[in-house]
């Protein structure tokens, strides 16, 4: 089952690596960086599976003893204890005391002490994608979304919008409400919870979620779109939230003067019959508010045609490039097969 959740993470993670001008820092990849949030609260830590404990009965040397929290929660290993002492979900002077009342059988008020060494029983959450710095977070206490990307370095260019933050263990030690998170995890239904960027920045409630030991965070990274004929710097941009037509044209500098805003073509894939469809678009109704701006789609290719010399748009440049002797280089500039030649 695991495999199968590996192979789905696989493909979920891969996105195309598209150098497309607007990205300053492409992450790392994940265990390039390794850190903790921080201590704070690392006093009521909760012991679970694979801890390390050093136990010291005061003038007892020959009952103290490194343990290690077992599979099941419990120490087993201390001298002359057949019973375990349950460990799991309790915190250090809990076992303390629970430790000591089990050595008073063969002591007289037995003094113990207890002391966290290691505390290996929940793996790092790993934060990659879209992000400045991807890292594996080892997390001592509970910790917030916007935590784990700080400790990130915040997003990249090509972030597109959304968080993608998937469960591979259970909830450890549940609170009050939270015994469902507590339940094994479902190998062959494991759904991710998605959350976008704005609702994150804009504190929108359930936004910011705690994220628990081991999960995985991806920051989806945009597919791209394409920005070819008379626009000022030609590219590809990255596909975000409710990006338009509009925004799209603005990204690359907007349209040069000779553009033929009023016939915009969009070519767009469609999937039910694999052939490119093309949309016709007027742009200029769209700057008027007299049409609705076009929501553009991952891989959309939006082409920009050059006005005819003599049309309305470029009449002007054109009878002032015959004036100034430059009309040749003005047709030249325009990519036609017209001859340069002027005649007076």
């Amino acid at each position: 089952m695991k495999e199968r959740l590996s192979i789905a993470l696989l493909a979920l993670l891969i996105s195309p690596s598209l150098a497309l001008g607007q990205d300053n820092a492409a992450p790392q990849a994940p265990g390039s960086g390794a850190g903790s949030v921080d201590n704070q609260g690392i006093r009521n830590y909760l012991l679970g599976p694979g801890d390390m404990l050093d136990v010291r009965v005061f003038g007892q040397p020959d009952l103290n003893a490194i343990v290690e929290v077992d599979s099941e929660g419990n120490i087993s290993s201390l001298p002359f204890l057949e019973a375990p002492i349950p460990a799991k979900c309790r915190n250090e002077k809990d076992v303390q005391k629970a430790i000591a009342k089990a050595y008073e059988k063969y002591l007289k008020k037995a003094q113990v002490s207890v002391r966290i060494t290691e505390r290996k029983s929940r793996p790092p959450a790993t934060i990659w994608g879209a992000v400045r710095q991807a890292t594996r977070v080892q997390m001592q206490r509970k910790v917030r979304l916007s935590e784990l990307m700080a400790v990130s370095g915040g997003f990249t260019e090509r972030a597109s919008g959304a968080i993608q933050i998937i469960h591979t263990e259970p909830l450890m030690c549940p609170g009050p409400g939270e015994e469902k998170e507590a339940q094994p995890i479902d190998w062959d239904n494991n759904p991710f919870q998605l959350v976008q960027i704005s609702d994150l920045r804009s504190n929108k409630p359930g936004a910011n979620p705690f994220i628990r030991p081991g999960d995985y965070v991806v920051v989806t990274e945009a597919e791209p779109v394409y920005i070819t004929g008379s626009v000022v710097s030609p590219q590809g941009v990255y596909m975000k939230e409710h990006l338009t037509l509009g925004r799209a044209l603005a990204q690359v500098g907007g349209l040069r003067k000779e553009a033929k805003a009023s016939d915009i073509r969009i070519l767009r894939m469609n999937p039910e019959t694999g052939k490119q469809d093309t949309i016709q678009v007027d742009f200029n109704a769209i700057k008027k508010n007299q049409a609705p701006d076009i929501k553009l789609q991952a891989y959309d290719i939006i082409d920009v045609p050059e006005a005819g010399l003599f049309s309305s748009g470029r009449l002007g440049q054109t009878l002032l490039g015959a004036i100034t002797g430059s009309l040749g280089s003005a047709i030249s500039g325009a990519g036609t097969m017209l001859p340069t030649r002027v005649l007076y």
